[in-house]
């Protein structure tokens, strides 16, 4: 095969994969995140989460807040380092800002959307289920490495409060109800959308629009863009492809209606508004190509997503202003923009990636749940990283390529938080002594995170994998405390100097 061939294989494959993964996950998946995303950003306060996260804080309140932070803050990889760096300079505790910073990007909506969509629902719950518990563990056992500099930081932090007049955190920051509601109903949005369940996906009417291009057009798609369901390519269909020019147009009047959004509606916002609701309508209908034409279902999708969303622009109007709104709709559109340009590239580059990378070479490095497998996944972190949501389809592809799922996870848990500018942002943050623990705490959490859930894909006793997390946090612990007790005090301001 020549150059010229190469190159046209390469390209063939990576649009490919993008036609497919528009086609498939964009619309009842990352457009709802991205909707839910924005509400958070925009209509939750910040010093809601960030005034439990003080050093006074009961541990009980302090770590679970900083678990949950991360989702209702909506943060990823690349907002995670200065949110994490304001809160620990207002007087975060070392172990709650940790705990924050590992867990955030973990537990992200659009990252878990997508994770489940993509990869499968066991990856995206024990994504959740295993950075919480084990960012609570890292962050106790930073608090306990580190007793005596948290309460230098302190000791220094009222001082500074009482010569100021001023307060680490608000205590007086709420979320109204309203917010709560509206939050819900769009996440009902995406689980109406997403969630494969029978009331859901059946059809309830059908109809069908004559025309034999139909078939025609699906076979012609079908052969350019061949559906392989063991490489994880999905393929596209004729649904799919008016789905794409959907897209477009949603792209072409958000960037009209939507780029200055905070300084008032105009005309293209409505515009944008209603074909992001038309696109989520006909992403609903049940539509498969026949011999007659096109198959068109009614399905109870289609009726969950049009109650829901005409509630969700009922309470637009009704429960709130018009700012809160312009604030909901451009901290969305800040989203769109900073992730979807690395996300297209990001599957285009995996579906070039499939076509040329040997299957034998990733089933014979991280095809077996081993130690040295989840291994080597959390170091190809530090030096493969990919923005939130990136990650997700570069995991797709190597779980097609024979990636055991066990070492997915340690890569997905993993790759936000060791990446080397995540690693050199946190250094200036906390300096080189607790970076270089924080980095030795996560490289044998994820590990151990991949090895549990690998286990219990191999079919492992749930006991087993339990006594294992019980013996290995116990340990962890013990050698925290051992090592806290044992420990001469740093004073407070060689330890800033590192």
């Amino acid at each position: 095969m020549n150059i010229l061939e190469t190159i046209g294989v390469l390209l063939h494959a990576g649009l490919g994969s993008l036609a497919a993964y528009l086609a498939a996950h964009v619309l009842l998946c990352l457009l709802p995140a991205f909707l839910i995303a924005g509400a958070l950003a925009a209509l939750i306060p910040k010093e809601a989460i960030t005034k439990y996260l003080g050093r006074d804080a009961s541990k009980w309140i302090s770590y679970p807040a900083a678990a949950v932070g991360g989702f209702v803050l909506a943060v990823c990889s690349c907002t995670i380092m200065p949110l994490f760096a304001s809160i620990y300079k207002k007087g975060a505790g070392i172990g709650p800002a940790i705990t924050f910073l590992f867990v955030g990007p973990a537990v992200n909506i659009l990252a878990i959307t997508l994770t489940g969509a993509t990869i499968g629902m066991d990856i995206a719950l024990a994504r959740i289920v295993l950075s919480i518990i084990f960012g609570i563990g890292i962050g106790l056992m930073m608090a306990w490495f580190f007793s005596e500099d948290d309460a230098d930081a302190a000791r220094r932090l009222a001082h500074n409060q009482a010569t100021n007049g001023g307060r680490a955190f608000s205590a007086g920051a709420s979320v109204p109800a309203r917010t709560w509601i509206f939050f819900l109903l769009l996440l009902g949005i995406l689980i109406a959308g997403t969630l494969q369940v029978g009331l859901l996906t059946n059809s309830y009417a059908t109809f069908t629009i004559p025309g034999p291009w139909a078939s025609s057009f699906q076979a012609w798609l079908d052969s350019i863009v061949p559906p392989n369901a063991a490489m994880g390519i999905e393929g596209v269909s004729v649904h799919g492809v008016f789905l794409i020019g959907l897209l477009f147009l949603i792209a072409i009047t958000a960037w009209l209606g939507l780029n200055k959004v905070d300084e008032g509606f105009n005309t293209w916002t409505y515009a944008a508004l209603g074909i992001i609701t038309l696109t989520l309508l006909v992403a609903s209908f049940k539509v498969t190509a026949v011999a007659g034409g096109l198959s068109v279902g009614v399905t109870g999708k289609l009726i969950a997503e049009i109650v829901i969303i005409a509630a969700v622009w009922w309470m637009g109007v009704k429960a709130f202003d018009a700012f809160a709104m312009q604030e909901w709709l451009w901290e969305m559109w800040r989203f769109v923009k900073q992730i979807m340009p690395l996300l297209i590239a990001g599957v285009f580059v995996a579906g070039m990636a499939r076509a040329i990378i040997p299957r034998t070479w990733i089933e014979t490095i991280a095809g077996r749940n081993t130690v040295w497998a989840n291994l080597v996944g959390v170091l190809f972190g530090v030096f493969m990283y990919f923005p939130t949501l990136v990650e997700v389809p570069i995991a797709q592809t190597f779980l097609s390529l024979g990636m055991h799922r066990g070492v997915l996870l340690a890569y997905l848990l993993a790759d936000p938080e060791l990446s080397l500018q995540s690693i050199l942002i946190t250094n200036s943050v906390i300096g080189r002594k607790k970076t270089a623990v924080y980095v030795i705490l996560v490289t044998i959490f994820s590990t151990l995170a991949g090895l549990l859930f690998g286990g219990w894909v191999d079919g492992m006793s749930l006991w087993l994998i339990g006594a294992i997390l019980l013996g290995s946090v116990g340990a962890l612990v013990a050698l925290a405390m051992w090592t806290s007790h044992n420990r001469r005090p740093v004073p407070a301001v060689a330890e800033e100097a590192k």
